[in-house]
């Protein structure tokens, strides 16, 4: 069977040159369609080592001296024992779970200062995103240590003075933080006159939904920690509710606002779901990836149709052909084993050289990049068995149809109409 096979394809060589040049050039290309959309994806589905489910920022506003309630600040009258106290009252409502503090920190914030994190010859990217906050930040976006510490925990590291850092900091020596927890020879912010210690690694904080976590630089420090100037209404307020008591929350927290939360000065001004935070702060890149998927899609129909097209032209032209093994007595499965195994068979010469090509445009780097490469071997394995999938699809689809209904007409009529 095989060997008449491929002395079928071989006398019928012109016509399979043109098809077989036609599915190389499918391959290829949607090769590269899978490969983009599968970097995009597997970003987007990476734990983002943060949880913002029933989380929400409150912005603190404070009177002008122009109002007739003003009142001036003193020694004895600050601005940030009217923050704490605002905390506490929040803290102990019934359905808040947890309350925090913080300057450039929350998630989905573009908004960010930069930290150095300094351990003997070992120096963390420029970029590496400071996260000055009170210990119950972490129980607010439920961070988890490497070793398994629990948010509960990594608060307790922040309250007793440590700092937290992720565990790619030091990513270009090739040294996870992981086996550094607990030494204490660390310089932050540029200041070599004290030294602290690395309480826990964290699991890689995300920047966003569309940051790889290897990419994604941070450290975390106690605010508590450092003066009262950096406790004022502009920090970032942040309050996590309890998951059975998250209903109406904004609008129950607004309506007691200016009775409960009127401090001083101090006043809830608005308030705000992180899932609207989420959404608005990544809108132009949810939107290019809504563009590139709904692209992506349009080009694979119509590569579908055209292979769909092809292959069924092609059989609906042989059924002369099928009549014929029919009536030497070929069983409908026998015809149509063979005519897939056909397809199947080219399919399978094309894709070894498809995956030639395949391997020198990701070495030149003209595809996607992610984890710092456009050549992962699983990633090239995974695409190029996807691209063989889906061809394999089409080509049993236009194959498959025809065939069935050619095979339904009688062998005579068949032939007479040829």
């Amino acid at each position: 069977m095989n060997k008449k096979l491929f002395t079928q394809i071989r006398n019928e060589w012109r016509s399979n040159l043109w098809l077989a040049l036609e599915l190389l050039v499918v391959s290829v290309v949607m090769w590269y369609i899978i490969d983009l959309l599968y970097c995009r994806l597997a970003t987007y589905l990476e734990p983002r080592g943060f949880d913002t489910e029933h989380c929400y920022l409150i912005d603190m506003g404070v009177l002008t001296d122009k109002s007739p309630d003003y009142t001036p600040y003193s020694d004895t009258h600050k601005q940030s024992d009217e923050v704490r106290e605002l905390v506490e009252r929040l803290r102990r409502r019934p359905e808040v779970e947890a309350v925090s503090l913080s300057q450039n920190s929350y998630p989905y914030n573009g908004s960010n200062g930069s930290a150095e994190v300094d351990y003997d010859t070992l120096h963390a990217p420029r970029w590496t995103i400071r996260r000055i906050v009170t210990p119950d930040f972490v129980r607010v976006f439920r961070y988890q240590g490497t070793r398994g510490e629990t948010s509960e925990q990594l608060a307790e590291i922040l309250e007793r003075g440590d700092f937290l850092a992720s565990d790619n900091l030091y990513r270009k020596y090739s040294i996870p933080m992981t086996p550094l927890v607990g030494k204490k020879d660390f310089y932050l912010f540029g200041d070599t006159a004290q030294m602290y210690r690395l309480g826990a690694a964290l699991q890689n904080v995300r920047y966003d939904d569309f940051s790889q976590a290897r990419s994604s630089y941070s450290m975390a420090f106690n605010m508590n920690l450092l003066s009262d100037d950096w406790i004022h209404a502009d920090n970032e307020l942040c309050v996590r509710v309890r998951a059975d008591r998250d209903q109406n929350f904004m609008e129950n927290l607004k309506a007691d606002s200016e009775k409960q939360f009127r401090i001083g000065n101090l006043y809830i001004s608005d308030i705000k779901s992180f899932k609207d935070i989420r959404r608005s702060f990544q809108q132009g890149e949810t939107s290019e990836m809504r563009n590139l998927v709904v692209g992506m899609g349009f080009l694979l129909l119509n590569i579908f149709l055209g292979l769909l097209g092809t292959f069924w032209f092609r059989t609906q032209q042989r059924r002369g052909e099928i009549a014929l093994h029919k009536a030497m007595g070929a069983t409908d499965g026998a015809v149509f084993g063979r005519l897939m195994s056909e397809g199947i068979f080219l399919l399978l010469i094309v894709t070894v050289l498809a995956v030639i090509i395949d391997i020198v445009l990701a070495h030149f780097e003209l595809n996607s990049w992610r984890n710092g490469t456009t050549l992962e071997w699983p990633r090239l394995a995974f695409c190029v068995a996807s691209t063989f999938i889906l061809i394999a699809a089409m080509i049993g689809v236009g194959i498959g149809i025809p065939a069935r209904r050619a095979m339904k007409v009688q062998p005579a009529e068949a032939l007479h109409d040829e």
